[in-house]
């Protein structure tokens, strides 16, 4: 029961959808490669193949000029054309599917081939052919064995459920799952029907609604997958391609085994799984189940994504009203999702994710081996973590011991809760620590090629260690600077070699945060820029490259915003009720809740540089409501107390009461014309979206994409909504000039719409993404 109820993930979640059918290029004109079939005649097929060994067909997936198989239009034809063939031919007796590239079973359906249909009944029509397909090899009277290495993703484990038997590798690189959810659709070739009955209902759903990754051994715990194969090591060949010739060894012998009966696909169900099976077969204990998963889809979602709840609409008619009723509203429910905003929205996420894991700088002089991290509070800590995790050498320095001690012991943490989540080994652990060096000096400077420093925001503290390093590090070596909205050429202002000098913004907690920022200065040469980029893309980090400016691009969306924050805090709303309003638009944190975890100190000072910078515009609430809750030590969640009050262990957050003086001596009047609920979420968001359609307008950014990744994946901008440059396509950009103008009547120049948004207002067809 407890897994079922686990809905649909948070955005960190949201990761898993760029595993889901990476969109491919048709291959060139006249690639093709030539398999003997079962007939005299020489067939041209470039995505799907066989041979037979013995009595058994063994079905080789491999899509032309990629890394991964993606269920496309074409290895689906050739796969439906190969297995009537196989069906056809009385001397096999059974069949193994299994893919030529190491790291790919089949990583779902081509999300091109999806995007490409006009119409829900298009893409109906997609999945009911995918369903027939399936079907056809369900009910396969010569057993079909699916030989899983790599990843087996949406529509591929669609299809490996539908085979009679499966065999995995029990490999890192081996994952099962179904992330469909992460792209606003559900798995539409029939898992919704098939998976409740292989797995049960509570972890069905606990697979669908998250589109969690599933480790082989616990796939065979589950009883998704039915028998393990060890990976093999280096011999002749390299140990990728062995395992594989293992694996197809391993699956052509329970195919022959299953044909001549041998072998039972029929598995043994512990007596904990036979008293679920029971329960769930009674109906009132499924509506318990339908009733509990629900509400709490509702709750962590507030029904601004469609997907879940019509997952669990498709599961429930299949299981209430039978097998024929379950597939048809799978195909329907799998055509509506398709071709609805929300969907339309997670995939221009997962497009603009893949193209923010290339460097489009190309690839750097030096590799970049050796890395300093100066500071060892949070986010440095945090920065070494994701660094000396992959492989780079990492040293991390601090000024003080204590400091050092608890940078250090962060980091430890960090890695072990890795261990105790079994994703990593205690040995693998202390090998990953090996690499890491605490000191208090410059020991060792002179070998580094890249200096990230995350000290104080201070300009003169920044000054000052830059020259320090400047005068150990070889001339090689990159100076980056983790600060939230110091301008970068201010920072290099004292350089000796202002084109080594780049931003690296990271967001906290590092470990779990995507998004890295890099801000680039007119001196900053093409190769650091390309070197930063490739560091991020090894640590794991989703990138944008934007230009220097205060605030940058993330910071400076957020400004806005949060101005607007306290004053309507200022005009009397409470801060649970702000929180409320945001989360309801689909935000993961509330706006208060959100200047609590940054840090009313950081908040105070960001607000104070942007102000100076940008003037009246970046004005709204009175900083000075920041200035004494600091003065008060209400510094937010690492004090305790901010607008809430923090306790250790206690999930249920109560208002700060000392905060009750201080809002009533900033205390304004509302202005009852714009302040309903739907006109304080218009009053955070049209700011937002404005000052990012600005940073546009004067080129901090160079396209809508990585505007669009950074307020997702940086500032929790709503998912559903795909970022603030699709939502003004969405909703309008016409429609958000007229909700600025109605707000700048009320409070003038800070809602006075860009001359960007403007023009596409008044040119209805211009659309950030076409």
């Amino acid at each position: 029961m407890a897994a079922a109820v686990r809905a649909i993930g948070s955005l960190g979640r949201f990761t898993a959808a760029a595993k889901y059918g990476p969109s491919r290029r048709p291959p060139p004109a006249g690639y093709a490669c030539r398999n003997i079939s079962t007939s005299s005649a020489l067939q041209t097929r470039t995505h799907v193949s066989y041979d037979i060994k013995g009595d058994v067909a063994v079905v080789r997936f491999n899509t032309p000029n990629s890394k991964v198989n993606t269920l496309s239009r074409q290895l689906n034809s050739e796969f439906t054309d190969v297995m009537n063939e196989i069906w056809a031919n009385e001397a096999v007796k059974s069949a193994v599917l299994i893919s030529s590239k190491p790291g790919s079973f089949i990583a779902g359906a081509d999300i091109d081939m999806i995007e490409a249909c006009k119409t829900s009944q298009e893409v109906t029509q997609l999945s009911q052919e995918g369903q027939k397909m399936l079907e056809k090899i369900e009910q396969s009277p010569k057993p079909v064995v699916a030989a899983i290495s790599g990843s087996c993703l949406g529509g591929g484990l669609e299809v490996a459920i539908a085979c009679h038997y499966r065999i995995a590798t029990k490999d890192k690189k081996t994952i099962l799952g179904t992330p469909e959810v992460l792209l606003g659709l559900l798995p539409g070739a029939g898992g919704t029907q098939r998976l409740p009955k292989m797995v049960g209902l509570p972890a069905a759903f606990d697979m669908m609604l998250t589109g969690r990754n599933i480790r082989a051994d616990r796939a065979k715990k589950m009883g998704l997958v039915d028998q393990l194969v060890d990976p093999l090591g280096p011999g002749v060949k390299a140990p990728e391609a062995r395992t594989i010739e293992y694996l197809e060894e391993v699956a052509v012998g329970f195919a022959r085994g299953l044909a001549n009966r041998t072998v039972s696909a029929k598995r043994s169900k512990g007596l904990i799984q036979k008293i679920t099976d029971y329960a769930m077969a009674l109906p009132f204990v499924r509506r318990q189940v339908y009733k509990t998963v629900e509400s709490k889809v509702q709750k962590q979602t507030k029904g601004l994504y469609p997907a879940p709840l019509k997952i669990i609409e498709v599961v429930k008619t299949g299981l209430d009203q039978g097998r024929d009723a379950g597939y048809l509203t799978e195909s329907q429910s799998f055509g509506q999702l398709a071709v609805t905003n929300e969907s339309k929205a997670l995939i221009g996420l997962y497009h603009g994710q893949v193209r923010c894991k290339k460097n489009k700088f190309g690839t750097p002089q030096r590799e970049v081996k050796t890395l300093a991290v100066l500071g060892a509070g949070l986010m440095g800590a945090g920065i070494a973590q994701v660094s000396v995790d992959k492989g780079l050498k990492t040293i991390l320095k601090d000024t003080a011991q204590q400091g050092l001690d608890r940078g250090q012991q962060q980091v430890f943490k960090g890695l072990n809760s890795k261990v105790k989540k079994k994703s990593l080994t205690s040995f693998e652990r202390d090998s990953i620590l090996s690499n890491l060096t605490g000191q208090l000096d410059y020991k060792g400077f002179e070998k580094a090629d890249m200096v990230i420093e995350a000290v104080f925001e201070d300009i003169n503290i920044k000054h000052k260690v830059l020259k320090e390093v400047e005068a150990v590090i070889p001339a090689h070596c990159i100076f980056a600077s983790n600060t939230s909205a110091l301008p970068i050429s201010q920072i290099a202002a004292v350089s000796k070699r202002p084109e080594k000098v780049i931003g690296m913004h990271y967001f906290s907690p590092v470990d779990k945060m995507q998004l890295l920022e890099i801000i680039t200065t007119d001196k900053t040469s093409q190769d650091t820029a390309a070197s930063a980029v490739a560091v991020g893309l090894k640590q794991g980090k989703v990138v944008i490259v934007v230009k220097d400016g205060p605030g940058f691009y993330t910071t400076r969306c957020l400004g806005p915003m949060l101005a607007e924050v306290v004053r309507v805090l200022q005009e009397g709303t409470d801060p649970k009720k702000i929180d409320a309003i945001s989360t309801a638009f689909g935000f993961p944190v509330g706006a208060a809740t959100l200047i609590d975890e940054v840090g009313v100190d950081v908040a105070a000072h960001v607000a104070e540089d942007l102000g100076k910078a940008f003037g009246e515009r970046f004005g709204g609430g009175n900083i000075e409501l920041f200035k004494l809750m600091v003065e008060k030590g209400f510094l937010g969640r690492k004090a305790g107390k901010g607008f809430y009050v923090y306790q250790e262990g206690v999930k249920n957050r109560s208002v700060n009461s000392g905060m009750d003086e201080i809002l009533a001596r900033f205390k304004v009047p509302a202005k009852p014309e714009v302040s309903t609920d739907e006109d304080i979420q218009m009053r955070f968001v049209t700011r937002f979206v404005n000052e990012a359609a600005m940073c546009l307008q004067e080129g901090i950014l160079s396209n809508p994409v990585e505007g669009d990744i950074g307020a997702v994946f940086g500032l929790g901008f709503p998912p559903c909504l795909g970022g603030p440059f699709r939502y003004a396509d969405s909703y309008g950009a016409k429609q958000l000039v007229d909700k600025l103008r109605k707000y700048e009547a009320v409070y003038g120049s800070q809602f006075t719409p860009c001359q960007l948004l403007l023009d596409y207002a008044n040119s209805p067809s211009k659309k950030f993404h076409q």
